[in-house]
């Protein structure tokens, strides 16, 4: 979706009709989203991971929503959604307690799914299974919250939340923030480590072609429009490492930033 909103004005044209645009993988941040509408694409979000055959996830549009403005729109479609009707159950818990949490769209715990589209277990790793499966619902590793009306919304992978001075931080949240800003055509957040907080936010930013912007200029964007604790304090301008299927590698970014 980036690479689309970032062509070149001559390679671009106007639509003659909607046109529908299915994503899946890591979560659209809403600027991304807004863009997309804006551009003539009606993006529909799905979740799941392989061990669910696939997309098990649905961001199923309530025609409720056709009122809201763009903002308002986005965040709607921002969240994973609701199961597939071929999947059992699909919720957030405490992965310790193994209780829901509370529908507030607040409380963070891991999404877990039930049902026969789930695998059955991981070929000849008894321990992994059991791992996965503990407390009969298979454990996804990505948190999530859970709203009001029954849509789950992803947060981060467990093993990407940044615990910064005994805070958690949600580096899909400082993600969405970076992507709002009008030069960012690309960002990532990973935890760098740190001698006093344990770990701190570092921010990888890809910039727009033709757009200028400087750490500063990021880090006050930042301090805008998140919460003090929660604004990166290294930002590294660089080509994001990707997969072929356009994935951003956090791991190498990971490795990147202990040397920032």
């Amino acid at each position: 979706m980036s690479t689309i909103l970032s062509a070149p004005a001559e390679e671009k044209r106007t639509l003659s009709q909607k046109v529908e645009f299915f994503t899946a993988a890591a979560p659209p941040p809403e600027a991304v989203l807004a863009a997309m509408a804006d551009a003539g694409f009606n993006v529909t979000h799905l979740y799941g991971l392989t061990e669910t055959y696939g997309p098990a996830v649905v961001n199923d549009w309530n025609a409720d929503w056709d009122h809201l403005e763009g903002g308002a729109r986005a965040t709607k479609k921002a969240r994973q959604g609701v199961r597939y009707h071929a999947l059992e159950d699909l919720t957030v818990m405490d992965p310790e307690t193994m209780i829901r949490v509370p529908a507030d769209g607040e409380t963070m715990g891991e999404v877990m799914f039930r049902g026969n589209i789930v695998m059955k277990g991981y070929l000849k790793n008894q321990k992994a299974s059991a791992d996965a499966f503990a407390g009969g619902w298979f454990h996804s590793g990505d948190l999530g919250v859970l709203h009001p009306d029954g849509y789950i919304q992803l947060k981060d992978r467990s093993k990407d939340i940044i615990i910064s001075g005994g805070e958690n931080i949600s580096s899909i949240e400082v993600e969405d923030a970076l992507y709002k800003h009008p030069a960012v055509q690309a960002a990532a957040v990973v935890a760098k480590p740190d001698e006093k907080w344990g770990e701190t936010p570092c921010a990888f930013i890809e910039l727009k072609p033709g757009k200028m912007a400087t750490s500063e200029d990021i880090l006050a964007w930042c301090r805008d429009n998140l919460a003090r604790y929660k604004v990166p304090r290294h930002v590294v301008f660089s080509e994001l490492p990707k997969t072929s299927t356009g994935k951003i590698q956090k791991f190498k970014l990971r490795e990147m930033a202990k040397s920032v």
